[in-house]
């Protein structure tokens, strides 16, 4: 087994996340962009109460023990919270040639059904667009930087699937980190 980093496991509403990542020091390492994931398994289905601590204990367990891995991906988002799996101030393992200089989020789902645009889906969508608005805001990466899973040249993934469109996404944390500054562009 590789030297396991260990998880933070901690959960957050999209406020208090905000406050958690300015309370990190990023001196450490900087990525210089985030790559976002589904889950696709589980689905929404599969977890209609969202990710709890066990669940991300499990996920220790496949990534340290059953992979070999030294990290798994840095965010776990769903319709409730986002949690935080490897910590953010350090590289993670979520898309081979993207691991050293990014940040990994995967949100709970499988956007080639799922829908992204309303009920469950839409929430994890509002929290994904939230957690991106933060990093992005707080680490100074543009926006238009954001990769999908499905960008990275090893994979044949299609994800985060069909139903997320990188153009609305870009948008949404866009308008979003706007808002936050007050208007200002």
């Amino acid at each position: 087994m590789p030297n396991w980093k260990n998880i933070v496991g901690l959960s957050f509403n999209h406020e208090e996340f905000d406050i958690y990542c300015h309370s990190l020091n990023w001196t450490t390492w900087k990525p210089a962009f985030i790559v976002l994931h589904h889950t696709a398994n589980p689905d929404l289905q599969m977890r209609p109460d969202g990710f709890t601590s066990q669940h991300m204990q499990n996920l220790t367990h496949h990534y340290r023990d059953e992979l070999n891995w030294s990290a798994g991906p840095h965010l776990f988002i769903d319709d409730h919270k986002i949690w935080v799996f490897t910590p953010l101030t350090t590289s993670g393992i979520h898309a081979d040639s993207f691991n050293q200089n990014s940040i990994g989020v995967e949100m709970l789902g499988d956007y080639n059904s799922d829908n992204f645009s309303e009920g469950r889906g839409l929430a994890v969508r509002k929290n994904t667009i939230a957690a991106l608005a933060s990093l992005h805001n707080i680490l100074d990466i543009d926006i238009a930087s954001l990769k999908f899973h499905k960008d990275e040249p090893n994979t044949q993934k299609n994800c985060p699937g069909k139903n997320v469109i990188k153009g609305e996404i870009i948008a949404e944390v866009e308008d979003l980190i706007i808002k936050r500054r007050g208007g200002e562009k």
